[in-house]
């Protein structure tokens, strides 16, 4: 049987305080809530208390409760002589390691005793108490709802449909009780259900915000890769709020690990909707979506092709410049997939901006980088050494090469940049083309 004590408490630790009661504490606004019920004390109620900070830790805890040496809440609170209380753990740690100071005030402590702060201890117990049980309420009246809401889909049409999957995406995207709640009770073969060719946006688009929030089992990823849904999500990919669009671009990519088809992917239709969305610099989320997509699925030859054939090459190396570090290098590797085949290769020949944009970008970013940017130049000027390689190397290329080269890269990457130097230097005598090298590197 658990002890009971007293909701009246000595502030002080050590007897002959000031007494605090627990109505003064939420008064004082250090607890909030209802303050009925008995206050536990003993070593289970030690290991709760535990579990309850570790599951209540993204809440704000008021700073008395806090640790000034870890800045976790305290379990086990003790005060020094010189009134400053810190976790017991801690504060022992701190002499063992041969410092008998006070990490507050750095005084030098001439008692090095500490006293349990059971006060304390108790007024932590209880705040975490009072707002574990709100949590544990929330959480069952959340799942609650959610079952509610799945029951009303079964019976509703048109804009209550729309209402009520504005409110499941709203739950399952806060409360991970109300994604348990949907996978338990076949809410994601219900709203799979949804999507189809008669299927409004309005409906597809809360449906979709659902499911990229849950873990979609096999079954269910083979069931939404039927051409009449695939058809929906691509449509939303290109008419769809940014929301939308970013949401159908990530469910697709999710089905991709199912094996969605390359015949399904390099429909013109999808890539020009992740061109558009790569292109809107003012999301980068979008962007970042449209481009780990397009890398995903630039393995398929017949993508790569698709990828010629709407004009996907000179967009991407133009926007090159104005893109972060983790998006360059996704569209690097894009780039660098386009190159292996004879009408990518022309295309990234033809268009004026990716010889300048390519050769800026080596060793600028990561190894990777570098590497997907080698590959590029090297299928450009191998494709048109006559042309390609006299404006590569005036655009700094041979200075960068000779960087790469004495660089910690990878003996392969130094392999590449030498036979592409090589390459570069067919057309030159080699005084002219080491003062090139000279002059470049001296204008960088």
């Amino acid at each position: 049987m658990p002890m009971y004590e007293s909701t009246k408490f000595d502030w002080s630790g050590g007897g002959g305080g000031q007494v605090l009661d627990l109505e003064t504490a939420v008064k004082d606004g250090i607890l909030g809530g209802d303050v009925s019920g008995p206050v536990y004390t003993g070593l289970a109620d030690k290991m709760d208390l535990k579990i309850m900070i570790q599951e209540l830790e993204s809440i704000d805890v008021p700073s008395v409760f806090i640790c000034p040496i870890s800045l976790a809440p305290m379990q086990e609170p003790v005060t020094l002589c010189t009134g400053q209380t810190y976790e017991r753990s801690n504060i022992l740690k701190w002499f063992s390691l041969g410092r008998f100071t006070c990490p507050t005030t750095m005084q030098e402590l001439w008692d090095n005793s500490v006293t349990p702060n059971n006060t304390l201890q108790q007024l932590i117990f209880s705040w975490f108490s009072i707002k574990y049980a709100a949590m544990k309420k929330k959480s069952e009246d959340v799942h609650g709802r959610s079952i509610e809401i799945l029951e009303t889909l079964k019976k509703v049409k048109g804009q209550a449909r729309v209402q009520a999957l504005k409110e499941l995406r709203k739950l399952v995207s806060i409360h991970s009780t109300a994604k348990k709640a949907v996978v338990g009770n076949n809410g994601v073969g219900l709203i799979s259900f949804l999507l189809g060719p008669f299927t409004t946006h309005a409906v597809g688009s809360e449906a979709i915000g659902i499911l990229v929030k849950l873990d979609l089992d096999l079954e269910t990823k083979k069931n939404l890769m039927q051409p009449a849904k695939i058809s929906l999500m691509v449509d939303m990919l290109n008419e769809g709020t940014i929301e939308t669009k970013i949401n159908c671009t990530k469910l697709i990519e999710i089905l991709m690990e199912a094996g969605l088809g390359s015949e399904k992917v390099s429909s013109c239709s999808l890539l020009v909707g992740l061109l558009r969305l790569v292109k809107d610099k003012r999301h980068q989320n979008g962007v970042l979506a449209g481009l780990g997509l397009l890398k995903t699925i630039c393995s398929h030859e017949a993508v790569k092709y698709s990828l010629v054939s709407i004009g996907a090459v000179p967009q991407l190396v133009e926007i090159l410049p104005s893109l972060s570090n983790e998006c360059l290098e996704l569209a690097l590797h894009i780039l660098e997939a386009v190159s292996t085949v004879a009408k990518g290769r022309l295309a990234l020949k033809d268009c004026p901006c990716t010889i300048p944009n390519v050769v800026k970008l080596l060793m600028r970013v990561s190894e990777s980088c570098t590497q997907f940017a080698l590959s590029i130049l090297w299928a450009v000027c191998k494709l048109a050494p006559d042309e390609c390689a006299p404006l590569a190397v005036d655009a700094g290329l041979a200075a960068k090469l000779l960087l790469v080269m004495q660089s910690g890269c990878s003996p392969e990457l130094k392999q590449q940049s030498a036979e592409l130097l090589k390459l570069c230097s067919l057309n030159y005598s080699a005084s002219i083309f080491l003062s090139k090298c000279k002059l470049t590197r001296s204008l960088q």
